[in-house]
């Protein structure tokens, strides 16, 4: 039989319509070995003060919809056992995502976040003509596009980095990771126009040394890798416009001419 014991959920509560500042507030709640720190959150929402407001949906670590700061780290509440982080007095603190407005309670306002996203075009711009063959790619460029794909667009890493909070500009590591990913997209036409958008003191000429990101990644990716890699091929984007062209001309056939009469 699963053991129960008890801890304690210290969240910081705030609604700007009614707060003039952030609070702490205590909830007892029940815990085994398989409570989540969701569960936990979900049990205080039902049972013990409804007024509580955060995010949820997938609860498999996939949709990123809970990520939240637990003990001073980014986390997926979800993938957060509980007694995992609790400290000597058997508690654990959570807070919103910092660097971003909160709306209420745990639910912090990503419009900026998905600006950002949005300002590296990170839909596909492929040919206008689907070529007869498959496209070619080497073992690199799928292990850099696996890597960004895992990303979740939980928000984490853009919440967790000190530029961040300091340039309000800053495209962030997000979105740094999904233009790599198109970027060496072979299907992709435009690497260099990509390349010309991320290279500036907004994207991957600020400073990426103090990794935040990585450490708070939930899946385990590395966006600073991931920006490094565009800066180099940013030296070379040219020569990187022109084989992909050479390349898409190769795969797609050229229309015959009509036969005469």
């Amino acid at each position: 039989m699963t053991q129960q014991t008890t801890a304690i959920v210290r969240i910081q509560r705030y609604n700007p319509d009614e707060d003039r500042k952030p609070y702490w507030q205590d909830y007892e709640v029940p815990m085994t070995a398989e409570t989540t720190i969701l569960d936990a959150i979900e049990t205080i929402k039902a049972e013990l003060d409804g007024t509580l407001t955060f995010r949820r949906s997938c609860r498999h670590a996939i949709c990123g919809s809970c990520a939240a700061n637990v003990n001073g780290r980014n986390v997926l509440l979800c993938h957060s056992p509980l007694s995992e982080h609790l400290d000597r007095r058997g508690v654990c603190h959570i807070r919103p995502l910092p660097a971003l407005p909160v709306i209420k309670d745990l639910v912090v306002d990503r419009t900026r976040f998905w600006e950002q996203y949005l300002r590296v075009k990170p839909w596909l711009l492929g040919p206008d003509v689907v070529p007869d063959k498959e496209f070619r790619i080497s073992p690199e460029e799928v292990a850099a596009l696996k890597d960004a794909e895992k990303c979740i667009m939980c928000g984490a890493c853009f919440s967790a980095c000190p530029v961040t909070a300091m340039r309000p500009d800053y495209i962030g590591p997000h979105a740094l990771q999904k233009a790599l990913m198109r970027v060496l997209d072979p299907r992709d036409t435009a690497p260099a126009e990509r390349l010309d958008i991320v290279a500036n003191l907004d994207g991957i000429y600020t400073y990426h040394g103090v990794g935040n990101c990585i450490e708070d990644c939930p899946k385990g990716l590395n966006p600073v890798e991931a920006i490094k890699t565009l800066a180099t091929l940013y030296a070379r984007r040219e020569e990187l416009q022109a084989q992909r062209t050479q390349s898409h001309e190769t795969l797609i056939p050229r229309e015959l001419p009509a036969a005469a009469d």
